[in-house]
């Protein structure tokens, strides 16, 4: 079952990074198993998703979100999280290190209330633009992360880009364009004028990506599995 199914998020100029999201959260489905809880969770868009493969899920945030949450746990994941030691069989985060202005103490809290082979499956930005400021603190390359992680303790099994410089770029000009569709009076005509290549840019992306040697080095983001052993 695809995961693109339960996100209702997508906009017209940023729905590939969704695509990227949901290939990823497909791909990696044998790691879901159990409890399953999802840190950050926001409005939990991918809650019906992981019900198929999982008996219960969870989801943990705090009470000054930027979404619209219900979450099942409040928590501020900045501090010790309000979950027993070796609950969860699986946790999910995604988009939320980059908000944490303590994120080995929330990488240790993971290690803490996960099962013992256990997985941490997690999303984080790199060339990213400053959003839900001011709580907007890291940026993160692969070697700082896989530091961060081994340093709670944890086994990494992979560090991968989300994507080239092409997405990158190509999602920054839609997000920085995106603002004049604002402007009084003219922003409806510069809108329907910006849709079309919107759309374009995002279907030639993944093409020119393909001439991107080296992903890490300008990506949007990056996807980590790790392992408690």
């Amino acid at each position: 079952m695809k995961a693109s199914k339960f996100h209702n998020n997508k906009k017209i100029y940023n729905w590939l990074v969704y695509k990227i999201m949901d290939n990823f959260l497909e791909k990696n489905s044998k790691y879901y198993k159990g409890h399953l809880v999802d840190l950050g969770c926001g409005e939990m868009p991918y809650r019906d998703y992981f019900l198929n493969f999982v008996h219960k899920y969870t989801g943990v945030d705090w009470e000054y979100s930027y979404h619209n949450v219900k979450p099942d746990v409040v928590s501020n994941l900045n501090e010790k999280i309000e979950l027993e030691d070796n609950v969860a069989d699986t946790i999910v985060c995604i988009s939320v290190l980059e908000h944490l202005c303590e994120p080995q103490v929330f990488l240790n809290e993971c290690y803490r209330i996960l099962k013992r082979e256990g997985y941490l499956i997690l999303q984080v930005p790199f060339m990213w633009w400053v959003h839900e400021s001011p709580y907007d603190y890291f940026r993160y390359t692969p070697y700082g992360l896989k530091y961060l992680f081994e340093k709670s303790g944890f086994k990494v099994i992979s560090i991968e880009p989300q994507a080239g410089i092409f997405t990158t770029l190509f999602l920054k000009f839609n997000y920085f364009t995106l603002r004049f569709t604002s402007i009084r009076f003219f922003g409806i005509l510069i809108r329907l004028f910006l849709i079309p290549l919107w759309f374009l840019l995002q279907v030639l992306a993944p093409i020119f990506d393909k001439l991107d040697r080296n992903w890490e080095l300008e990506t949007c983001g990056y996807f980590v599995v790790a392992e408690k052993v």
